[in-house]
Formats: C-alpha cells, structure tokens, sequence
C-alpha cells in the first residue's frame, strides 16, 4: 500500500527573533545552508528559508512577542542532513567552536557528526561516501 510520502520535505523552527538570528548564522555559517526565496503568507509569519541546493529544508520563524518560551517537542531527537565535504564541514565546526561528536557506520558507508545548534536542538550531518570513511 502506497501512503503518497515522498521524503521529508523541511525542518521548522519557531523563537524568538533574538535567536531566531543566531539559529540562521549557524545554519548558514556553520552547517552550509544557504539563504535563500520565501514566499509572502497571509498571515504576516515572518523568518527564513534555508536552501540545501534547489530545497528550501529548513523555515526560520519568528515567534510573536510574549511567546519566549520553546514548545514541547515530544520525543524530537535531532535533525539529520545529508552532507558532502566532510573535511570543510569540520574545518568550520572547529573555527566556530562547535562540539560534535563523530560516528562511522559501515551499511551504508558513512561518517556522521552529532552536535546541537544554538537553540539546542540535535543535529546529524551525514556524510556518505567511501572516500569520507578515510577522512576522519
């Protein structure tokens, strides 16, 4: 039976403006996203997208004044991306001061990093290459 899923299409995160611009610096100077179109809503929602080549992955969205606090997440673990140049990847966790934690998984062949974002959310960065495995 088909359920019509495709794959995840994006990654939504709410705060306050203060971090909501710390959570973009990270995910644009540290992780490698890049900013980019976002459509106007009705609503007035204000924030970002952030584009892994042609795919808006992850929206940046403001949170309305009074409404500091974060939402429950349920059981939310990490956020994972798929990910090349593992060694620019860790050249710029190192430069920015980012802890992360390093696994190597043999099927299928790859290196991830494990390390939060600045709201503390879980964050995975999967490299899948042979090539990788020699690069840790």
């Amino acid at each position: 039976m088909m359920s019509g899923v495709q794959g995840l299409d994006h990654v939504n995160l709410s705060a306050p403006s203060a971090l909501l611009e710390h959570l973009r610096r990270f995910y644009i100077d540290v992780i490698g996203l890049v900013e980019g179109p976002r459509p106007t809503f009705r609503s007035g929602s204000r924030g970002y997208w952030l584009y892994a080549g042609t795919e808006a992955v992850m929206h940046l969205t403001v949170r309305g004044d009074g409404d500091a606090s974060a939402k429950p997440t349920g059981w939310l673990d990490h956020i994972a991306f798929a990910c090349t140049d593992l060694p620019g990847t860790r050249a710029r966790l190192d430069a920015a001061g980012v802890p992360y934690r390093v696994d190597i998984v043999d099927m299928p062949e790859q290196v991830q990093l494990f390390l939060h974002d600045p709201a503390g959310t879980g964050v995975e960065l999967n490299f899948r290459t042979p090539a990788a495995l020699g690069a840790t």
